[in-house]
This record gives C-alpha cells, sequence and structure tokens, in this order.
C-alpha cells in the first residue's frame, strides 16, 4: 500500500441522540500485475520518439478554427455532447482568447499489433487530451515490479526496469505554465470529480509540485464550487472561493454524466472565458475527439499541420491504423457495409472518453442497422481493431482470486508542451504507462476495473 495507493472513498459521519457514526477511510492498492510484460525495445522507443510530434500536432490542431469547423461538422449535429463543447469553443473564438499561455498534458494510448511473421507494429488507439490519468501511479509501478522479481530471484531482470517518473514531467509542465501566469499568490487549481476513487493519481502529481516548487498553491474544486464561488474580475482573472487561479488542471468534465445541470456548463464557460491558462483549454479538448482523430489518417491531412516536414508526417502515420467515416453519403455507405460484413475484424467508437465506451461484434450491426441511413451513425467513427499477442501474467486486484490469464498490453506516453503565444517553450515525452487486461475484456480500463498497472520488461 505504501508503494500504490489508488483510490479513497470517505464515509460521513454524523451524531444522534443514541448513536455515534465515526468518519473513517477505505484505501486500496491500485490493481497490477504479478510481474512486468515483455515489450519490444524497437516499438517502445517508436513511442518515445513520435510523442513531441503529437503534441506539436495537437497544438497545431487546437490553433486551425477551420479545421476543426470542418472536421466535426457532421458530429455536432448528432452529438450533443461534442455539440455543447463546440459551442463554447465558438464562444470563445467570438470573445476573443483572453490567455496566450497554453497547457497540454496529454497521453497517446497504443497496441501492439501482431504481424503475420510474428513482428509487432505500433497502432494509435486514440490521443487523450483531456484528464490523462496514471501519470502519478505509474511513477510508482516501476519499484514494485523491481521488488517482486527480486523476491522472485530474477536479479538480472529487476535490474532491467526502466525508470520512469511522469508525474514529475507533467508537474514541470504545469509549473512552467503558472510561472508564464506570472503571479505568485494566483494557485493551480485541480478540477476533480465529486466522487474520487483515482485521488492518489492525482496526489502524486500535487505532491511532485509541492516537492519541488515549494511556493506553487494548489487548490482541488469541483465543478459546484466554480459554479457557487466562482467569478471574473474586469481584467478576466478566475476567483474561486477567493483565490485567484492560474491554471485550471482539468482531471474532470470529460464525459457528459460530468455536466449535471446548466450551472456545470456555464462554470466551464466561466473557466474558458477567463484569464487563468486551462489545461486543456477548449480547443484542444475538441482537438483530442475520435472524429478528429479519424479525419486525421486522410490522405493529404498531415501535411497541412507540417507542410515541409515528410519525416515528420511519416512517423506520424506509421502509427495510423484503418481509420472509416461514418458520415452520411457514399464513402459512409462503404463503411457501413464493411462492418457489417466482417464485424470482428472493427471496433465501433463514440465521441467518449473514460474507458467502456466502445462497441465490438455482433454489437456494431445492431447499432449501425438501427442508424442505417440515418445521420445518427455520425455520432461514431470506425476504427480496424488491433490484435496483439497474448501473453500470461497474473492480475493482482482487492478481492479477487489470483489465477494466470490470457493478457493483451495497451502501452501508453505521456506529452506535455507548453506555448507562449507564438512561442513553444516546453515541448516534452515525460514518460510512460503499461495497462494489461484479460483477454476475455474487450474494452475498459483501470478506473473501470477491467485493466491493471503493469511495467514494460524491453526485449
Amino acid at each position: 500500500c505504501r508503494l500504490l495507493v489508488f483510490g479513497v472513498r470517505i464515509l460521513r459521519s454524523h451524531f444522534t441522540t443514541s448513536v455515534f457514526v465515526f468518519y473513517f477511510q477505505l484505501v486500496t492498492y491500485a490493481p497490477f500485475t504479478l510481474f512486468p510484460t515483455p515489450v519490444p525495445k524497437a516499438v517502445f522507443l517508436q513511442s518515445l520518439a513520435v510523442q513531441t510530434h503529437y503534441n506539436t500536432l495537437v497544438d497545431k490542431i487546437s490553433q486551425d478554427p477551420d479545421f476543426l469547423q470542418e472536421a466535426l461538422a457532421s458530429t455536432i449535429e448528432v452529438d450533443d455532447f461534442t455539440a455543447r463543447l463546440f459551442r463554447i469553443h465558438q464562444q470563445i473564438l467570438k470573445e476573443g482568447r483572453a490567455q496566450s499561455i497554453t497547457l497540454g498534458l496529454n497521453r497517446s494510448d497504443y497496441m501492439l499489433d501482431q504481424e503475420e511473421d510474428g513482428s509487432s507494429s505500433l497502432k494509435q488507439i486514440e490521443i487523450n487530451t483531456i484528464a490523462a490519468s496514471f501519470g502519478g501511479l505509474a511513477s510508482r509501478t516501476p519499484d514494485v515490479h523491481r521488488q517482486v522479481l527480486k523476491v522472485a530471484g530474477k536479479l538480472e531482470e529487476s535490474q532491467r526496469i526502466l525508470d520512469n517518473n511522469p508525474a514529475e514531467g507533467l508537474a514541470r509542465a504545469v509549473a512552467k505554465a503558472w510561472e508564464l501566469y506570472g503571479s505568485e499568490r494566483a494557485a493551480v487549481m485541480f478540477l476533480v470529480e465529486e466522487s474520487q476513487r483515482n485521488i492518489f493519481d492525482q496526489r502524486c502529481v500535487e505532491s511532485e509540485l509541492w516537492k519541488r516548487y515549494v511556493n506553487i498553491p494548489t487548490i482541488r474544486k469541483r465543478f459546484d464550487d466554480v459554479s457557487r464561488t466562482g467569478s471574473l474580475d474586469q481584467d478576466k482573472k478566475l476567483f474561486v472561493d477567493g483565490h485567484e487561479v492560474a491554471v485550471v488542471y482539468f482531471r474532470n468534465g470529460y464525459m457528459p454524466q460530468n455536466y449535471i445541470s446548466e450551472q456545470t456548463w456555464d462554470a466551464r464557460l466561466l473557466m474558458e472565458r477567463s484569464l487563468a491558462v486551462k489545461c486543456p483549454d477548449i480547443s484542444t479538448h475538441l482537438a483530442g475527439t475520435k472524429k478528429v482523430q479519424q479525419v486525421l489518417a486522410r490522405p493529404g491531412v498531415l501535411e497541412r499541420f507540417f507542410p515541409d516536414q515528410p519525416r515528420v508526417v511519416e512517423q506520424i502515420r506509421a502509427t495510423f491504423t484503418g481509420l472509416y467515416t461514418l458520415d452520411v453519403g457514399p464513402e459512409g455507405d462503404k463503411t457501413v457495409a464493411m462492418a457489417l460484413a466482417a464485424p470482428d475484424r472493427f471496433v465501433l467508437k463514440p465521441q467518449r472518453e473514460g474507458g467502456g465506451n466502445n462497441i465490438y461484434g455482433s454489437e456494431i450491426c445492431r447499432v449501425l442497422q438501427g442508424a442505417n441511413g440515418n445521420t445518427d451513425r455520425a455520432a461514431y467513427i470506425l476504427m480496424d481493431k488491433i490484435r496483439p499477442a497474448a501473453v500470461q501474467n497474473y492480475l493482482l486486484r482487492r478481492d479477487s482470486p489470483l489465477k494466470i490469464s490470457n493478457c493483451l498490453s495497451e502501452l501508453g506516453v505521456f506529452g506535455t508542451y507548453v506555448r507562449h503565444g507564438k512561442d513553444v517553450v516546453m515541448n516534452e515525452c515525460a514518460g510512460h504507462l503499461l495497462r494489461t487486461k484479460s483477454s476475455e475484456h474487450s474494452d475498459g480500463g483501470v478506473a473501470a476495473g477491467v485493466a491493471v498497472l503493469d511495467n514494460p520488461l524491453l526485449v
């Protein structure tokens, strides 16, 4: 528990005339694999090398309102959540952005597609531009597996576990944005959910800020706090509960259910209109949608953002798998026919984050047949199903029996960047994350209770 603490649940107390009920907290360890998972060194290094290019790509997309309008035009007609986000984006464009500092903390997720000759190729699942999690806990897992391997008598293997501290890299970028904001009294505000299951992952980043940058104040607030106590002064400085806010670090706000009322949406708009640095700002949030991912895979689109950099285009495009539009029209009709003919070859993806949203197998047929010829299908994209090789491992979870499982792994790479006006002052690869799940599960992450934390053992 000292190495890898996952979640906390606070049970409220009260007092009556007849009984005392005490406050207490329930804490459990984060689920993890007993042993690290072998990962080919070449593809691992490839994932690190391409990350700064992905940082640049996301940043360039966020600065290109015409591209976002073109890419999301069909989606916002049928997807209410994306449409609400896009309306905030449009309002900010109309008013003019109050802040010229941009802070990006993202995570690009991959699987290793198994080729017929037994080799593996790196293929991107998605890029997360809002609330990219587990940078904190990923900083703790190397020590866990080093200790396990030492106990198992695998000293040589224990020494091959890579150092990894994404939390420090994330904190360094947040600190840079705070510094550029230019007020020592202003705080970094973690915007968090009402009920926290992954609080210690966030606390790791917060701890790195305190440890390395002792003068940076931090506060933790919810949408409701912003709605009740948030305000802008005449210079558009954001104040929440009396604190001036330099940086809003969104660890909430990526799913429709996070916006429980119109007041919640108003709070998001208030923050976007403010002088505070937003991580992410609304345009960067939209840059991470599945529809944008699909449009980027079209011929010639990457060249729009890297017109004189064919090598960068090649490196990014090499990580793409097949991505197909479901817009109404001949191209979308062709995609539907292809999916219905062989649904097991594909994944149907809505514009949602948080895990557990993708659609597989016969369920793809049900959804597409129900929307055939209807604009509703434009709320999704279709992606080739990546097929990694399974490896055997033990998945350690609280209250779960210990058994050996056939497992599939997903590699994430954290990227950070800070732009001040037109000048990019930071662009870094901040570390990695490996998550592993039983092959019997098609979808779902650690927070969803399906995957567990892991470490790559390079081979």
